[in-house]
């Protein structure tokens, strides 16, 4: 038998740690080669771990949240016979950066020069003058114990029940028998029809936050943080833009090609908009302050996941037609949701389109993805009636489809004039649909 000690190796993004997301084996546990054992994240991506040895899990680097400094040990596994030579040569090489105490040994370390500093100085003065021992503590009353409640007569199905509604059975009137039966709950509900169960309540619970929860809550922070944000809403008219995507949407025309949302139609008249508003299309490096203004449009598209909110980005969406947009979307969108987008997938957004579509609300005000400086949140589509003027200029009242749409920026790169200048030129686009589709 051999002890292998794989080391936390350096994945090459320039990284000093990274936090161990979720352990696959446990101390115990047997993996095989090229197994993956555990998911390690950096500040890009989530990396999985493959065992190079087949073995016993002896010892592991700490708990799920927990930082693993590159070169560290990550995980000691018992290996029948000897371990190749070209296996720990590779883990050595492959952990180039200067090995650091996990954060565990870290701790204890310092607990330890703690302790022993305390000690020192409680030697020194026993040394001079040893103190008194402290006087015992007050011993206190006992409290008395409270009086038994009285016992309710009730079967499990007639408790359950109770449970459910929210009723206490401490105030339903029993049957002769004194057991509580249905009918006696039914009689107590009736002439009780102004009774206010109690709220539904649940236990109190601790949840780490961990992994991509914790990376949402560090960017969103830094953002609130570094970016002075202001929001700016407008109401437009989608009733034509919806008769125009049904019309798109026309199986009979369609063939082969995807539904139509109004996403891509939105993308398409965000893309037509920003060449005159280049402010808007660009990101902001802080450190060395400077604002690169870009010419493509990489539209990021916040999607809601199980493991938290994620951020794919549609390279060239100015190039892409509708449809080409729709795939696009779908297939990001299920990368983002299954864990399979790829690390190219994630990056070089220059704008960001956050929407909840029929859950988006009146009005959003989104936070800014870092570092780009504006993000565009579209909201919910309503019917509401409201005053149209006709071709002959009389007003009248009509059942209109109408979407607010929602900007933050960056005050320091984008002046509030700007945004609304933006916003109110897309809002054209928006309510005259036909020009989306003209080149």
């Amino acid at each position: 038998m051999a002890k292998f000690t794989f080391n936390m190796p350096d994945i090459g993004e320039g990284i000093a740690e990274a936090e161990i997301v979720q352990w696959h084996k446990k101390v115990g546990d047997t993996v095989q080669e090229d197994e993956e054992f555990v998911d390690m994240m950096t500040d890009k991506a989530t990396v999985p771990m493959e065992s190079p040895v087949t073995g016993k899990i002896l010892e592991v680097a700490g708990e799920e949240g927990d930082m693993v400094s590159i070169g560290s040990m990550l995980v000691v596994i018992e290996v029948e016979g000897e371990v190749p030579d070209e296996v720990i040569e590779e883990n050595e090489a492959a952990t180039e950066a200067t090995p650091a105490p996990s954060p565990k040994a870290k701790e204890v370390e310092e607990r330890i020069e703690v302790e022993n500093s305390d000690a020192g100085d409680a030697d020194d003065a026993m040394a001079a003058d040893p103190a008194p021992p402290p006087a015992p503590a007050p011993t206190p009353a006992p409290e008395p114990a409270p009086a038994a409640a009285a016992k309710v007569l009730a079967s499990p199905a007639v408790r359950k029940r109770a449970k459910e509604l929210g009723v206490d059975l401490g105030q339903v009137k029993p049957s002769e028998e004194g057991r509580i039966r249905h009918g006696d709950l039914d009689q107590f509900l009736s002439y009780n029809s102004g009774y206010a169960p109690a709220a539904r309540t649940r236990e109190d619970e601790e949840r780490k936050v961990i992994g991509m929860r914790r990376r949402i809550a560090e960017n969103m922070a830094a953002s609130k943080r570094n970016i002075p944000h202001f929001t700016y809403v407008e109401e437009c008219d989608v009733t034509d833009l919806e008769v125009l995507r049904a019309q798109l949407n026309d199986s009979r025309s369609r063939g082969d090609k995807p539904k139509l949302t109004i996403l891509p139609l939105l993308i398409t008249a965000i893309c037509k908009t920003l060449p005159d508003f280049p402010m808007i299309n660009a990101r902001y490096d802080d450190e060395a302050g400077v604002v690169t203004r870009h010419g493509a449009v990489n539209l990021g598209m916040a999607a809601q996941t199980d493991a938290g909110l994620m951020v794919p980005v549609i390279k060239n969406a100015h190039s892409r037609n509708l449809w080409q947009l729709a795939n696009e979307i779908s297939r990001l969108a299920d990368a983002a949701r299954n864990g399979t987008a790829k690390k190219e997938d994630m990056e070089g957004g220059t704008l960001t389109v956050t929407s909840l579509g029929p859950l988006g609300g009146v009005a959003t005000t989104p936070v800014i993805n870092r570092p780009e400086v504006a993000i565009i949140g579209p909201n919910r589509i309503i019917e509401r009636p409201m005053y149209v003027t006709g071709s002959d200029g009389a007003e009248r009242i009509e059942k209109r489809k109408l979407m607010n749409i929602s900007i933050s920026c960056d005050h320091r790169v984008v002046d509030g004039f700007d945004a609304a200048s933006f916003i109110q030129a897309l809002k054209k686009l928006l309510e005259t649909p036909a020009l989306i589709l003209v080149d």
